[in-house]
């Protein structure tokens, strides 16, 4: 089997971005939870700071080995998408690192393809929070 579909990426400026924050912070992480308020956009936080549940999805690593995982209910709704992470003007109401910038970081999502989903459906299953010790 090749590659992996990708699920998640970033735009230029969300990457540019969480580079000057892993430069501040040092290592980050995403996480996507389908809580209430900012639930649907995605928390940005120093790597190890947040503990991952067991049941959280792994999608996959952006901005190099910055973690993005998403709580299971989310992926359940999400998983038929591809993700891409960009940045807009603006304030979340969380504790994402961006906060501070005066920016936050927003989804914007794409069905996947015919030929990506029959890809999808032939690879294994992506990584939980209970397969790894990130």
């Amino acid at each position: 089997m090749g590659e992996r579909v990708t699920r998640v990426e970033l735009t230029e400026a969300a990457e540019h971005l969480v580079r000057t924050l892993a430069e501040r912070h040092g290592p980050v992480m995403f996480h996507q939870s389908g809580g209430c308020c900012d639930g649907s956009a995605p928390m940005c936080y120093p790597r190890g700071e947040f503990r991952v549940g067991g049941s959280d999805v792994l999608l996959g690593h952006v901005a190099g080995d910055t973690p993005f995982w998403m709580s299971a209910d989310q992926y359940a709704y999400w998983r038929h998408t591809h993700l891409t992470v960009d940045v807009v003007p603006g304030r979340g109401s969380g504790f994402s690192l961006e906060g501070p910038e005066g920016v936050r970081f927003l989804i914007r999502s794409q069905v996947f393809t015919d030929e990506q989903w029959a890809r999808l459906a032939a690879e294994p299953p992506l990584p939980t929070g209970a397969d790894t010790a990130e």
